[in-house]
């Protein structure tokens, strides 16, 4: 830790001099110690890959989620602290129904995030609290077309054609920038995202620390079985 860096480091509401939040930083490394989530648009759709890779061979690997279902055509990945993830993953889902009761329509993919990066913002600024030490991949499609968004504990948001958070970012970006293509088709970008998942991870994939949900247009967003799963890895 810098000198002088306490005085300013204690409150979420206290600016350094030059002007940063360190709280707000540190829950950003929250974000990049947890575990690799990767998404990717493909020519229908999104797809979204989790690594739940577990900390114990006696954790049954079940009961491990990274992937979520928010609404019919939106979905979201996690990375950093589990508990924060299960908070905002309902205030998104809460958001949405509010959404369909209010008007009669599903929501936008940004006018959810936008929602949900609204929450996360509050707790940023008001004493007391503490930032959510989670970053989340926000997947959708609506009648904008295909959307990818990438949220960090600041509530900033950013739309992305193929995007990663967590510990594995660095590797996974550097191979997206060099091999995504636009209008890719479904395999296509599935085989790119294990690809960039593997490099990512020490470990071999299998259908027991991985997680893949697939939201298309004119389908509901849906996650891989693990025979799905076996093949997808197989074709990598």
């Amino acid at each position: 830790m810098q000198p002088g860096q306490m005085a300013y480091d204690r409150g979420i509401t206290v600016f350094s001099p030059d002007g940063r939040l360190f709280q707000v930083e540190y829950a950003r490394e929250a974000v990049k110690k947890g575990t690799t989530a990767i998404g990717l648009k493909f020519d229908k759709g999104v797809i979204l890959i989790g690594d739940k890779h577990a900390s114990s061979r006696l954790v049954e690997p079940d009961s491990i989620q990274k992937i979520y279902m928010v609404d019919e055509h939106i979905g979201c990945a996690t990375s950093g602290l589990v508990a924060d993830a299960r908070i905002l993953v309902d205030e998104a889902r809460k958001d949405a129904q509010i959404h369909k009761i209010t008007y009669g329509d599903n929501v936008t993919v940004e006018g959810l995030v936008k929602k949900v990066c609204d929450f996360k913002q509050n707790y940023t600024q008001y004493g007391g609290v503490r930032p959510f030490g989670t970053g989340l991949l926000v997947a959708g499609v609506d009648d904008f077309g295909c959307q990818l968004y990438e949220t960090d504990p600041s509530g900033a948001l950013v739309a992305y054609k193929a995007g990663s958070i967590g510990s594995g970012r660095p590797t996974v970006m550097d191979i997206f920038e060099k091999e995504f293509e636009d209008n890719m088709t479904y395999d296509a970008a599935l085989t790119l995202g294990l690809r960039a998942l593997a490099a990512a991870t020490e470990d071999e994939l299998n259908s027991h620390n991985i997680e893949i949900g697939v939201v298309e247009k004119g389908r509901i967003f849906r996650t891989l079985d693990d025979k799905e799963l076996e093949e997808a890895i197989g074709k990598m």
